[in-house]
C-alpha cells in the first residue's frame, strides 16, 4: 500500500492557498517552491545570499520533518529574478550540495514580489544520500 505524508509549515501563503510545503509518496519527497522568508518571524534578508541561506534552512527543516535531508535531494529547480544575484545564490547552492550533485535547473524569472531574490523547488528520494553512487563523466 502506498503511504502519503503531507507537511504544512503554516506559512501564510500555504494556509491561504490550501497547499502544502511537502508531500511524500513512499520515499519520494516533493517540496513546493520555497523562498528565503523565516516562517516563524516573517523576516526575510534583503540580499540574495542571505535569502538563499534562509531558504536552505526552510528546505532542511521540511526535509527533516519528512525523515530526509539535503543528501537525499536528486533535483533542484532554482529561480532567481535578477541575473546579477545568480553568483551569490550559486555559491550557497554549491556549499549546501557539495558531494550531492543533484540535477539542477536555474532560471531567471519573476517571483511573487520584488522583495524575493530566490526560490527553490526540491525533489528528494529518502535514502538516496546513503545509496551507492556510480559517477559517470562524459563530454557532451
Amino acid at each position: 500500500m502506498v503511504e502519503i505524508a503531507k507537511l504544512k509549515s503554516n506559512s501564510l501563503i500555504e494556509n491561504r492557498s490550501n497547499y502544502g510545503r511537502a508531500v511524500a509518496v513512499d520515499d519520494w519527497i516533493l517540496l513546493a517552491n520555497t523562498a528565503g522568508r523565516n516562517f516563524s518571524t516573517r523576516e526575510m534578508p534583503e540580499d540574495a545570499a542571505g535569502q538563499a541561506e534562509q531558504m536552505f534552512r526552510n528546505v532542511e527543516g521540511a526535509l527533516q520533518a519528512m525523515g530526509s535531508g539535503l543528501a537525499d535531494v536528486v533535483r533542484a529547480r532554482v529561480s532567481v529574478p535578477n541575473p546579477a544575484d545568480m553568483p551569490a545564490v550559486m555559491a550557497v547552492f554549491a556549499q549546501k550540495f557539495a558531494g550531492v550533485d543533484p540535477v539542477g535547473t536555474f532560471t531567471c524569472t519573476p517571483l511573487a514580489g520584488p522583495e524575493y531574490k530566490v526560490e527553490i523547488e526540491i525533489t528528494a528520494y529518502r535514502g538516496a544520500g546513503s545509496a551507492a553512487v556510480r559517477r559517470i563523466s562524459v563530454a557532451l
